[in-house]
């Protein structure tokens, strides 16, 4: 796993042999920044990546130039992980590594951040509270984007803040604005 384009363009992102964590392959992650490309601007961007694995779209982010990246995740492995990573490319002081509950650092969070990944487990049963915790409070700034990774068997049309969708074989990214 590497991070493909920035500053930071070619460097390793740490990872384990855990199968606990699925990152988010190299297509999708490629076609996500393609199209957050013309719709926002990473300079000086303020980014939260919930469930964040091994970090690949957070430090991909940091890559083309946010100003600072929270990661939340309790895995051990990524946690670990994704302090290599940081160690490695010399941002520490540009990231956040939270371990927490996703659910719970939700309930805390101080925002406002102008893009959110979240790439939960495919079995993640509680979509529905997760969006209301993001667009019911100040998590998401004006004109935000919240982006999640999921299942093609989760469909997300019917909410208020959906935007478009794309898909990848099984797996579906969608697209929200607050």
């Amino acid at each position: 796993m590497q991070i493909i384009a920035g500053i930071y363009r070619g460097r390793k992102i740490r990872s384990s042999s855990s199968h606990a964590i699925r990152p988010c392959s190299s297509r999708v992650k490629k076609s996500i920044f393609d199209t957050l490309a013309s719709r926002i601007d990473f300079e000086g961007a303020s980014v939260l990546d919930l469930f964040a694995g091994f970090g690949s779209l957070g430090f991909e982010a940091l890559s083309r130039g946010a100003a600072r990246v929270s990661f939340v995740d309790q895995h051990i492995d990524s946690l670990k992980a994704l302090k290599a990573t940081a160690t490695q490319l010399g941002v520490q002081e540009c990231v956040k590594i939270v371990n927490a509950d996703v659910s719970a650092f939700l309930g805390r969070a101080k925002g406002p951040f102008d893009l959110l990944f979240c790439d939960p487990p495919y079995s993640w049963p509680d979509y529905n509270p997760l969006l209301e915790q993001i667009f019911g409070g100040t998590l998401l700034a004006e004109e935000g984007l919240l982006l999640i990774e999921h299942t093609t068997q989760v469909d997300f049309t019917s909410s208020p803040y959906y935007s478009f969708h794309k898909d990848y074989g099984m797996t579906r990214v969608t697209f929200f604005m607050q």
